[in-house]
């Protein structure tokens, strides 16, 4: 059989899922119905089913994209080969994804709403031929072996020139700057050092997502989340901690002021921003109130000239360091108005180095701040603050007067690139513990031969180069929605299909290398602990799948 043909049925099989997906969220849909809209505490007793319909079509997206990409890779090749190493892996993941979904979906027909009938549309003889071929031992092996041989790479990125030429620079800054200092950052979990700070800024790291008329490197006229997600992977792969999540904050501020700001507030604080003078730090979630945004409690009281801030806020990372915090407080004391008693302000304050610190402002009030012991994800340290009195200024209430209970929303325009930027620490990640696994297949020797010779450890490259490959080009196909101003629920999914790949992708990089992945003293180790808070920050998994991706899919029935 022909590569097209195989692609044709590759397609045909994601056709028939979707199908058996749009018909449980028709159903589900049906359930939920209340007063003409979908109840949100109706969907909550359907949980498990929504998540698993959110992970599934997650699944299903990832690999739509995934075959776009062997498609385009197909019409640039030049080597007339009967079949690439792109289109053997997107072959190999749609298999697997069909296969999943039917076992996810087919032990609890019911509680999808399906019937036996529903489910055996996967069961055809032409979808089972293709599953049992694509998935079939030889074949993972014959894969596993042309991975070996790539060294570390698996499959062509396919980037824009310039996204190339900025991939290129802070690929080498990561060789040459990060990784050799990643170690001891992580292990005495140090902060990050300015022989890291001091390049990055002078390279633009921290302008990436400010338009050039505010000073910083994005073109006026449009988005490029191409430029970010390719320098967020390359940083990354250096070091999640040390290098590779610079960007998220002042990302975060900077959307926050250009979708609520005052011109007054974006041209004194873009510029600042886009030379880390100040660095920046976000202070969103509070110890009692996680991702319910709308049950915060830190209150922002009305005096003269400006606010003062009394509360809690935790999960403030590089909080220390920081000189001016994006702080989301309470102006309307009525719990009852939910987010729309939330107002966004931008606290300033002197930055400091440790793990505590405490600031006294002239006006008597005082931010103080400790650490957070963590697993991984070390360098930029993430704190626990306490707000006493703490005046902000009437001009550092983001949108002015008219920007009061308004936070929310200028919040959820910060983090809408939070999420895609995440999907890119986490292909950055993966691509460092892939690089690594490959590696020391190579090197380590068991029974007599290497165990990339074995063909378990062979299956697991391939299985390992295609979750990475298809993750990547999963990204990808949504900045270049986002540079278009679309695929908002798509950054919730790849957000969400990444860090859950991570996770796994570090776990089998951590095993290949048996127990010297157990050591810190080696990298994957410290690889598989950072990647675990990925499905964590920027939208917990379980929030972005039952708040996020499955009300948007279920209202769209």
């Amino acid at each position: 059989m022909s590569t097209q043909q195989l692609l044709q049925q590759a397609q045909s099989a994601l056709d028939q899922t979707q199908g058996i997906l749009n018909q449980s969220l028709t159903w589900l849909k049906e359930q939920c119905i209340s007063n003409d809209r979908v109840s949100a505490s109706k969907l909550d007793e359907h949980q498990l089913v929504s998540y698993d319909l959110a992970w599934s079509s997650a699944e299903v997206t990832g690999a739509r994209f995934a075959l776009d990409y062997a498609k385009t890779v197909r019409e640039q090749d030049k080597t007339g080969k009967d079949i690439l190493l792109e289109e053997q892996m997107t072959l190999l993941f749609v298999a697997e994804s069909v296969q999943n979904i039917k076992a996810r979906l087919g032990f609890r027909l019911n509680n999808f709403g399906l019937t036996s009938e529903s489910i055996n549309a996967l069961n055809s003889e032409e979808i089972q031929s293709f599953c049992t071929q694509q998935m079939d031992a030889k074949n993972l092996t014959d894969l596993g072996k042309k991975i070996l041989e790539l060294k570390g790479r698996s499959g062509i990125y396919l980037l824009e020139e310039q996204a190339q030429m900025m991939q290129e620079e802070f690929r080498k800054f990561a060789n040459d700057t990060v990784m050799p200092l990643a170690e001891e950052v992580h292990r005495k979990d140090l902060l990050i050092p300015d022989e890291i700070l001091g390049p990055l800024t002078e390279l633009g790291c921290f302008g990436i997502s400010i338009p050039e008329r505010y000073g910083g490197i994005q073109s006026d006229d449009h988005e490029d989340n191409m430029g970010m997600i390719v320098v967020t992977e390359e940083l990354s792969r250096g070091s999640l901690g040390a290098s590779g999540s610079l960007i998220t904050r002042p990302e975060i501020l900077a959307r926050a002021l250009l979708s609520g700001g005052t011109e007054e507030q974006r041209t004194e604080w873009l510029p600042k921003l886009a030379m880390a003078d100040p660095l920046c730090a976000v202070a969103v979630t509070e110890p009692d109130a996680g991702s319910d945004v709308a049950a915060m409690k830190l209150k922002a009281t009305k005096t003269d000239g400006g606010w003062l801030l009394n509360g809690v806020k935790s999960w403030c990372t590089f909080g220390a360091k920081a000189g001016v915090m994006l702080v989301l407080a309470r102006t309307n004391p009525d719990m009852s108005a939910g987010h729309r008693g939330l107002s966004l302000f931008l606290a300033e304050k002197e930055s400091f180095d440790g793990h505590d610190f405490e600031y006294t402002q002239p006006e008597g009030g005082t931010m103080s701040g400790r650490a957070i012991a963590t697993i991984g994800y070390r360098g930029m340290h993430s704190y626990e603050v306490f707000y006493d009195n703490y005046f902000v200024p009437d001009k550092n209430l983001i949108g002015g007067p008219e920007g009061e209970g308004k936070g929310f929303y200028f919040t959820m325009a910060g983090f809408s690139g939070g999420r895609i930027q995440t999907a890119a620490r986490a292909i950055g990640l993966m691509q460092a513990a892939f690089e690594r696994a490959v590696s020391y297949s190579e090197e380590r020797a068991v029974f007599g031969k290497p165990i990339g010779q074995y063909q378990l450890t062979l299956v697991k490259l391939a299985r390992m180069a295609t979750l990475l490959t298809v993750s990547r080009q999963f990204t990808y196909a949504v900045g270049r929605l986002m540079d278009g101003g679309k695929g908002q629920m798509e950054a919730s999914m790849v957000k969400f299909f990444t860090c859950k790949s991570a996770e796994w992708l570090t776990r089998e990089a951590q095993q290949i290398h048996g127990g010297m992945g157990y050591a810190e003293e080696t990298a994957v180790s410290r690889y598989f602990v950072d990647a675990r808070v990925l499905s964590i920050f920027e939208g917990a998994e379980e929030i972005l799948a039952l708040k996020v991706i499955l009300p948007a899919l279920v209202q769209n029935k």
